[in-house]
């Protein structure tokens, strides 16, 4: 009797499984290019914040520093107020458009030599390198059995990789604090909970991406692979594969010749380098940060085989269809698209530094007492209750002169000092925020209505600057 054995049900799944990436190690210009830009990168990161500059007597002497305690951000000579955060929206948006205009000139190359999660992956590799070996070595430490020598290896490799986490971590805190001082305190456990909580989870994210995500961050993480071929043209320098010269493509045997076949050998090694696993040869991806890595790997190869460079180079693809034809090619620096973004970074830079040299050095803010609106005095008069606040930007004490106008007959009393007076000083310290306790009366005979606008004048007696500071005065 004949019995029907159905097959064994096969799982499917909706995702691809991860491919742990093991780039290989190169040599050339570009990889030489990382290992500078690594260098300033990180030595920037962890060295920016013990730089030194002189403010005066009783100023923090740091010279990159976001003083919470304080409430004010320096750098250098710049020192903003929360008062002046447009100053930071002004930053990120000039961040953006020079973004753009490198991605005009050069594709990603922000992705593939500045971008932070690109300089810790690149250093995370190399601790593995130096710990494990290259790209063999790696991959046969994955596919082995725990045993004495996987475990020490992957120790190490762990261990310094949480080191390299908790200086990020610990250099992102010493922007917040004297940096001597905060170091200090983290190295003798004397630091405040939210000092270590900091390092830790800025650590914590360091170790993750860089140790473990990787190029999943490029890929599915960050929005800008996502909308790079929009910031694209013709004319942008990006990684080609140039597919004129390459194809057909197959491995070479030993006294073989290259006549009648491509310079490409299919040797991978383009594939091996790239830190996202990328092939380059089947055209420019999503994933490629254009880091040039496998143009290095290419160029040896070629090398190798006395064949000329540049298969694999960063080029625009204008000049690489024109040597396809055998013609040469011209690469634009300057066109539309390159003048636009030049002429916004100009734009917003000369606005912003016009803006902060020309900035008032006093601002000055009004704030109507809400319960009560008003009270009746015994002479008649309307009462109306003020919180007003003079900052003084300088490092030096300063005297002011107020006075109300817009209503006849109004007397300001200070609490504290003059009563009913048509104007008085204040006296405000250096780099502070005088708070004063203000109230204004006006004979009921002269309001205009429920709401009048009242104006209160400030002068700097020693400049003679006035600023205008607009309030209402309510009545019955």
């Amino acid at each position: 009797m004949n019995q029907h054995v159905s097959p064994p049900k096969q799982s499917t799944s909706l995702y691809a499984e991860t491919v742990i990436i093991h780039p290989r190690a190169v040599k050339g210009i570009y990889r030489n290019l990382k290992w500078w830009l690594m260098a300033l990168t990180l030595g920037f990161w962890h060295l920016a914040p013990f730089l030194r500059w002189d403010r005066g007597p009783g100023a923090p002497d740091q010279a990159i520093l976001a003083d919470l305690d304080g409430g004010r951000g320096y750098f250098f000579f710049i020192e903003i107020w929360p008062q002046e955060v447009y100053y930071l929206t002004g930053l990120l948006l000039l961040a953006a458009i020079v973004l753009f205009f490198m991605s005009a000139l050069a594709g990603r190359v922000w992705c593939g030599f500045l971008c932070w999660q690109t300089v810790y992956t690149d250093l995370f590799i190399l601790v593995e390198r130096l710990v494990v070996g290259d790209r063999p070595a790696r991959m046969n430490l994955v596919r082995r059995k725990w045993d004495a020598h996987k475990i020490t290896k992957t120790a190490i490799v762990h261990a310094v990789w949480l080191l390299i986490s908790a200086a990020c971590g610990a250099s992102f805190v010493l922007f917040f604090g004297d940096a001597f001082q905060t170091l200090k305190e983290i190295l003798t456990l004397e630091a405040s909970i939210g000092a270590y909580s900091c390092i830790f989870i800025i650590g914590g994210f360091c170790y993750l991406l860089a140790g473990f995500a990787r190029e999943q961050v490029c890929l599915y993480m960050c929005p800008y692979s996502r909308f790079q071929s929009s910031m694209l043209d013709e004319h942008s320098l990006i990684i080609n594969y140039e597919t004129w010269r390459g194809e057909p493509r197959a491995p070479m045997r030993k006294g073989g010749s290259f006549e009648g076949r491509g310079h490409c050998i299919d040797c991978k090694a383009c594939v091996q380098a790239c830190p996202t696993g990328i092939d380059i040869r089947e055209g420019l991806q999503m994933g490629c940060i254009g880091c040039g890595l496998c143009a290095d790997a290419c160029d040896t190869v070629m090398k190798k085989y006395g064949l000329p460079p540049h298969l694999i180079s960063y080029d625009s693809a204008n000049n690489v269809e024109a040597r396809a034809k055998g013609t040469k090619g011209e690469t634009k620096l300057i066109r539309p698209r390159t003048l636009l973004y030049t002429a916004l970074i100009v734009v917003i830079a000369a606005g912003m530094m016009i803006s902060l040299g020309t900035r008032r050095t006093t601002e000055a803010n009004v704030l109507h007492e809400r319960t009560p609106l008003f009270v009746v005095q015994s002479d008649g008069a309307i009462r109306n209750g003020y919180t007003y606040k003079v900052l003084n930007m300088i490092r030096k004490d300063r005297t002011y002169r107020v006075k109300v106008t817009g209503l006849e007959g109004a007397t300001l009393s200070v609490v504290g000092g003059a009563t009913r007076v048509a104007e008085t000083e204040l006296q405000v310290t250096g780099d502070d925020i005088g708070t004063f306790r203000v109230y204004v009366d006006v004979p009921e005979g002269n309001l205009r209505g429920k709401k009048t606008p009242i104006f209160f004048e400030l002068t700097e007696l020693s400049e003679g600057s006035t600023l205008r500071t607009e309030s209402l005065f309510a009545g019955p």
